[in-house]
């Protein structure tokens, strides 16, 4: 299986919300939507199935759980039962359930700082509270989490914790004895771990992914871990996610919860995902490597070319955080490139504590793309 990622798809007019949010002169480089084809066995699923030209009520296909269990086997050698799995439209739609599910209105949710938007808002959705928890940034632009400062965020209030692994927008893949300390830590408050994993397969050299359910027995029976292609295969319009549920009793509430208000993923949804996961693996290895060439292009460029803005190498996602602090920017960053420069990036202050004076740059475009938003920038600030 190939796929040219170097070839430039034109998506205006093509009702891409990545692509019409901002002036079509300005190259968007903001919301977490890649540029590329998706590959072509889920490509040939979807036209094999429009062909048939009936388009009813769907249900699950009969591989799929075999297909997703033998994965996560393979992958992180976490042995999963079929009956753990729970189908959702969407990761987002997920974690706001588990809010609704696990806790009551004045309840806390624990978020840690800075977050991906729609995790801050989860809380409130569901008549909580956010107790929050900021994470350490360090002078070489890595951050780590105080477990001190975690458990001190912790009231006797609070019923959940979504975590964010790889983090979303700082690019943290988080080691085993991370995870554990935040693990403990949930379990002796008695906490629903809610884990946001759909970066998972988006790994670089040096690290590796840990589902949270997969540390061991204890932890998983508090756990609820999401997973989803829409990230990993470019097929984000097509509504599918997984929750993995080994604990029987969160299950038959997170099911509950979803009573009334949340269908199951589509029939088309289905089709992809089980392409996607089934023969798709090809197309990630080769998206892989030109991410990872991506994102040392844009470290490598940013660090040296853009005077006054830092940036750590990602872990995992194809995000970088970028640290305009001391770059002498007047007012926001975010106005400042999409006015001066026409590179539409998303702004730090919309993920919470620790976000101000940051960017959020989408990396998973067409090399040329990226190289002529850089230089974009880089111009803009030369002419400060």
């Amino acid at each position: 299986m190939t796929c040219n990622f170097d070839h430039v798809i034109n998506r205006c007019g093509t009702d891409s919300v990545k692509w019409c949010q901002f002036p079509p002169d300005a190259l968007p480089l903001w919301v977490a939507d890649m540029d590329f084809r998706s590959p072509e066995p889920v490509i040939a699923a979807l036209q094999e199935r429009v062909q048939h030209g009936v388009f009813g009520y769907g249900k699950e296909p009969a591989e799929l759980r075999a297909v997703l269990v033998e994965r996560l086997q393979r992958l992180y050698g976490w042995q999963v039962a079929p009956e753990w799995l729970v189908f959702l439209p969407g990761i987002v739609i997920g974690f706001n359930l588990v809010c609704h599910a696990f806790a009551s209105p004045g309840d806390g949710v624990l978020l840690q700082t800075p977050a991906y938007p729609p995790i801050l808002s989860a809380p409130q959705n569901a008549g909580c509270t956010r107790d929050e928890m900021e994470l350490t940034r360090h002078a070489n632009g890595q951050y780590t989490i105080d477990l001190d400062l975690f458990e001190r965020a912790i009231t006797d209030r609070t019923r959940v914790f979504i975590l964010c692994n790889p983090h979303n927008p700082v690019g943290r893949v988080f080691t085993r004895e991370e995870l554990q300390g935040m693990a403990e830590i949930c379990l002796r408050h008695n906490l629903v771990i809610c884990s946001d994993e759909i970066h998972c397969d988006f790994i670089y050299p040096g690290r590796e992914h840990i589902p949270i359910g997969a540390l061991g027995p204890e932890v998983a029976a508090h756990a609820i871990t999401l997973m989803a292609p829409s990230k990993t295969f470019n097929i984000a319009g097509l509504h599918f996610a997984v929750g993995i549920v080994p604990n029987e009793e969160l299950r038959k509430r997170l099911c509950a919860a979803k009573g009334g208000l949340v269908h199951e993923p589509d029939i088309l949804s289905y089709t992809a995902a089980l392409a996607a996961y089934g023969d798709g693996q090809p197309w990630l290895d080769g998206l892989m490597a030109y991410l990872k060439a991506n994102r040392d292009f844009t470290v490598d460029y940013v660090n040296a070319r853009l005077p006054g803005i830092r940036v750590a190498a990602p872990e995992g996602t194809y995000l970088a955080w970028l640290d305009c602090r001391q770059a002498g920017i007047p007012g926001n960053p975010q106005k400042f490139f999409l006015g001066q420069a026409r590179v539409a990036l998303n702004d730090g202050p919309d993920y919470g504590r620790g976000g101000e004076g940051f960017l959020r740059l989408n990396f998973g475009c067409p090399r040329s793309t990226l190289v002529e938003a850089l230089r974009r920038m880089e111009a803009a600030l030369a002419a400060l």
